[in-house]
């Protein structure tokens, strides 16, 4: 970062570390699963909570954050969010039972929607045009190297210490970030915005019973007032959540946006293909150690051709996107992903991770790379400069509302136990997922590929888990 500012180094070092934490998070969590539910019980269920958890607080309250950090100063809404990350980091590495531990992984999501949006806006609001393009190429650098670190941290510290030494992983960065942002010095005062609390809390509160209803539906049915209860009091706050974005002055998710086709398309895009990507990442995670009998380790390793792939590739991916436009890099790379998820029925009782795995993670890598960076910049390229922030943010909400939901659903797609049939159910519903994300591009896309794409702005888009 030798070209940079002093000041804008140390916003840069802040943003990155802050988003950093989140994102490892997130990636970290996968190959400690079975560690989890071999020490604290509760199988399956267990596990789909310990992922749902932080992904519904995180999902839900990511687009208040981003308003809040707007009302009350972006530094003062870090410092909040990092001390509140590092509490329920503790919190959930202290857990000795499933409900502490959903709590607490709860209150980290909460907590890391509240880091994602600052970060961004700290680099947003303090550096322009090529400076700033910079340094959100920095930001995504570092925040991919979580996903290439987190599950090969992960893996070592359930192999040689214990599942909790994972979520502990976060103490270090933030006590870093914290004395880093106590000698940044920006002038920030409250700005008059309005905060719209009750949307805020209709999608979280929404969003958390329709989950709630997808987990436990397989150990209590449908006719259970249990279940069906929250799944339609939930639906019904969140199309009323919906309805009070069409006539708030402020609202947290412009719902124009959408009616931009590139826009709308493009998010429906993504939520099919992220919703794949976190299915294959929980299944993969869990199935080669439970199923396959690898280390937490090695399962932490097993995907990391796809991470690989994606830093080489995804950058050139955006440049031809600008080239020929992102239509057919949108509908390919989804369908060859599409392939690759196939290749995973391969696995049989008799487990070789090099002929039955390492050939799936490569094409699915190549898929994921032409994929990433093209679907971002159709996205953020249909919506003017002046909306970027609040688009980028939707975005992000809707490739993590996929993953919450496909989650949330596990134990029905995979037939209530992940064994080699469900690893196999999961498989070729990764698939359809995937095929139905490149099938939505090739029908919806149509920016000019004459236009120029904007691929610095892939930086900005959903990172995949």
């Amino acid at each position: 970062m030798a070209s940079f500012a002093p000041l804008q180094r140390l916003v840069i070092s802040i943003a990155v570390l802050a988003s950093f934490v989140t994102f490892l998070d997130g990636t970290v969590v996968n190959v400690a699963l079975p560690a989890i539910s071999r020490e604290l019980g509760g199988g399956i269920t267990t596990q789909q909570w310990v992922v749902d958890a932080y992904l519904i607080t995180l999902s839900a309250l990511i687009l208040l954050a981003g308003s809040v950090s707007d009302a009350y100063g972006r530094v003062l809404v870090m410092r909040i969010g990092l001390i509140a990350f590092g509490g329920a980091s503790i919190a959930v590495a202290a857990a000795f039972d499933p409900l502490t531990l959903i709590i607490a992984r709860a209150a980290q999501g909460a907590a890391g929607a509240l880091l994602v949006p600052s970060s961004l806006a700290l680099i947003t609001a303090t550096m322009r045009a090529d400076v700033q393009s910079r340094a959100i190429g920095v930001w995504t650098a570092f925040t991919t190297g979580a996903q290439l670190v987190g599950p090969l941290l992960g893996g070592l510290f359930v192999d040689y210490l214990s599942w909790r030494f994972v979520f502990l992983i976060n103490v270090i960065p933030i006590g870093i970030t914290l004395l880093l942002l106590s000698r940044l010095r920006l002038p920030e005062h409250p700005r008059g915005i309005t905060v719209d609390w009750w949307s805020g809390a209709l999608c979280a509160i929404g969003l958390g019973a329709v989950v709630f209803a997808l987990i436990e539906q397989p150990n209590l049915g449908w006719q259970s007032p249990a279940i069906w209860i929250p799944a339609v009091a939930g639906a019904a706050l969140f199309a009323v959540f919906l309805w009070r974005q069409q006539r708030s002055a402020s609202p947290l998710m412009p719902l124009w946006l959408f009616r931009v086709r590139d826009f709308g398309w493009g998010n429906l895009a993504t939520f099919f293909v992220y919703a794949a990507l976190s299915l294959n990442g929980f299944v993969v995670g869990v199935y080669l150690q439970q199923g396959a009998g690898l280390s937490a380790t090695a399962a932490g390793l097993a995907s990391l051709p796809m991470t690989i792939l994606m830093i080489l590739v995804s950058s050139r991916a955006g440049q031809w996107a600008g080239r020929w436009g992102p239509r057919i890099f949108m509908t390919v790379g989804p369908l060859l992903m599409a392939v690759g998820a196939l290749m995973l029925l391969l696995v049989s009782t008799d487990f070789d991770y090099w002929w039955q795995v390492l050939p799936a993670m490569i094409v699915m890598g190549l898929g994921l790379s032409l994929t990433v960076a093209p679907l971002t910049a159709a996205i953020l390229g249909a919506i003017d400069e002046n909306h970027s922030g609040i688009a980028s943010a939707v975005n992000n909400a809707v490739s993590r509302v996929a993953g919450l939901l496909v989650v949330a659903m596990l134990s029905t797609i995979v037939g209530g136990t992940l064994d080699l049939d469900g690893f196999h159910n999961a498989a070729w519903f990764t698939a359809m997922l995937l095929v139905i994300g490149g099938v939505v591009s090739w029908v919806g896309i149509r920016r000019n590929p004459a236009a120029p794409a904007p691929v610095d702005a892939a930086a900005t888009g959903p990172t995949p888990h």
